[in-house]
């Protein structure tokens, strides 16, 4: 459905620009925000680089053992389903440590890897209450440190790339209570049904 929306905007504003006559200022637009695309990604890629880098000195250091210890308290109550010595909690606490340090990318692998433990743990193709509650928590945004945008707002000259940390942690926190209360919310609503 969103493939069809986003050709339908497409197709709207290459004919709009025709009629109105716009179309070798289209043109020059495509380009220009391709070429700027590129930039920014190899931009990007250095930062990512760079954190990754930083995130293997602190699994080597045992800084990351020390975060998971410190959110396992808090883990192992969101996801009461999931015994404390299975793997998938050791996914988990590595997602969240690497959303955390605002490393998207590095995250993904971990939380696909977490969710296939989780279907093993559930062994059906619904969704379990784990799986829930953890696809709620990486979409209310567990960033701290927002690495990419860091690294955007230097690209383009910010003055301080990095004021926006601050609003992140705000935005971080409400996003990421309101996911649990949410998910909360259905979950007892759900219990209360069946």
């Amino acid at each position: 459905m969103v493939n069809i929306i986003w050709a339908a905007m497409a197709i709207v504003g290459i004919l709009y620009a025709m009629f109105n006559g716009t179309m070798e200022d289209v043109n020059k637009a495509l380009f220009e925000s391709a070429d700027e695309a590129v930039t920014i990604s190899i931009g990007l890629i250095s930062i990512l680089v760079f954190w990754l880098g930083i995130m293997k000195i602190a699994e080597k250091a045992g800084i990351l053992q020390i975060l998971a210890k410190l959110f396992r308290p808090v883990v192992v109550r969101l996801f009461p389903e999931i015994p404390k010595d299975h793997p998938a909690m050791g996914y988990i606490l590595s997602n969240f440590t690497a959303n955390v340090f605002g490393l998207g990318n590095a995250a993904t692998p971990m939380g696909i890897k977490a969710m296939e433990q989780m279907k093993e743990l559930s062994g059906t193709d619904t969704a379990s209450r784990s799986m829930i509650t953890f696809l709620a928590l990486n979409t209310s945004s567990l960033t701290l440190i927002p690495t990419t945008v860091i690294a955007i707002r230097m690209h383009y000259d910010s003055a301080s790339p990095t004021e926006i940390v601050g609003t992140t942690i705000i935005a971080t926190i409400i996003s990421t209570l309101a996911a649990v209360v949410v998910d909360r919310i259905f979950y007892y609503r759900s219990i209360r049904r069946g």
